[in-house]
């Protein structure tokens, strides 16, 4: 009967197989994703690169490939950049916000608790009062 609660609520080894297989899952699609919007950022550097040059009509084809090269470059370096400062604060925010729920969760529980204990109390006043009558 254990070994049947233990599957039905997720623990025990089945289940700690499990969430370690979904956090490699998690982490697989984070990367994925990952790959595929630095791909599209790259993509629209190389866009932006190209609109650039289409306005500078007097460079040389080896003139629109170094200045499109160095726009590139240029764009993925500032994104790069931003992308790096977005984690950071994004982390800040996670532990800032783990810390709050943490908070959060010690009052309720606290709260539960107190409440608990109040009706015990009351109930054992009354208990007693009924008794001594």
């Amino acid at each position: 009967m254990d070994g049947e609660m233990q599957k039905a609520e997720g623990t025990g080894r089945a289940g700690g197989m499990r969430r370690a297989a979904q956090m490699q899952l998690d982490q697989a699609v984070n990367e994925i994703e990952g790959f595929l919007l630095w791909e599209a950022e790259k993509d629209r550097a190389r866009t932006r690169a190209q609109a650039f040059c289409a306005g500078l009509p007097w460079l040389t084809d080896t003139q629109r490939q170094e200045v499109e090269l160095r726009y590139c470059q240029d764009q993925r370096d500032a994104s790069r950049a931003y992308l790096e400062r977005i984690a950071t604060r994004s982390a800040a925010l996670r532990t800032e916000y783990e810390g709050v729920y943490r908070a959060l969760r010690r009052r309720l529980v606290t709260a539960f608790l107190s409440g608990t204990v109040a009706v015990a109390v009351l109930v054992a006043m009354a208990a007693a009062g009924l008794s001594a009558r």
